[in-house]
């Protein structure tokens, strides 16, 4: 007598084959979009670490030159502009014994620079060269870049009110905020300007 043996035959149907396709195009899937978010998330801390570190040396440059500001070589007080989104002041930047006319002003997202350098005694502004100093600036009307205080400030003291009575500043705030999550600030006191304001 022949004994015949079944052998059950292995392997996956057709079925098994696509659930498991459909599986590891799921897992693949999901890594895809993880590593796509850690390369979004990687380029924004990025780009907001290289803002924060223009704003910072923004400020340095410019605490030094608000500090050294000075009356201008026609005669003119030492700051000519004062306002929350700009100013304009005098101060030799370049230390050929003629001071400059320097414009710190919010142009949209950015903050820019403006040089004006004196022909004799004129400073003409059609002759002024502008730099991008920050980008992504996220400063508005609610949050000013500068803010303006007299002798009297003592830590807590409001800033002084618009518009600004130019010679009562003795100390100026500079707020730079970007994508509104990152503030870099620093205050400057006014070295040369002389506490002679009678209120």
């Amino acid at each position: 007598m022949k004994i015949i043996f079944k052998t059950k035959k292995s392997g996956f149907t057709l079925v098994e084959i696509l659930i498991a396709i459909f599986i590891i195009t799921l897992i693949g899937l999901a890594i895809v979009n993880f590593q796509i978010d850690v390369f979004n998330l990687n380029k924004i801390s990025s780009a907001n670490l290289n803002a924060q570190t223009d704003a910072r040396k923004a400020l340095k440059v410019m605490s030094a030159e608000l500090r050294s500001m000075s009356p201008s070589d026609n005669g003119s007080y030492a700051i000519a502009v004062a306002a929350t989104s700009s100013i304009t002041f005098y101060v030799d930047i370049d230390s050929d014994n003629s001071k400059e006319q320097i414009r710190y002003f919010q142009d949209g997202t950015n903050l820019k620079k403006g040089i004006t350098k004196p022909t004799g005694t004129v400073y003409n502004i059609a002759n002024e060269t502008v730099a991008n100093l920050v980008s992504d600036l996220a400063n508005s009307s609610s949050t000013p870049i500068f803010y303006y205080y007299d002798t009297h400030y003592d830590g807590t003291t409001d800033e002084l009110s618009t518009p600004i009575n130019i010679p009562a500043v003795r100390l100026i705030k500079i707020n730079i905020e970007i994508s509104k999550s990152i503030n870099v600030t620093t205050q400057v006191s006014l070295r040369n300007l002389k506490d002679n304001y009678n209120e």
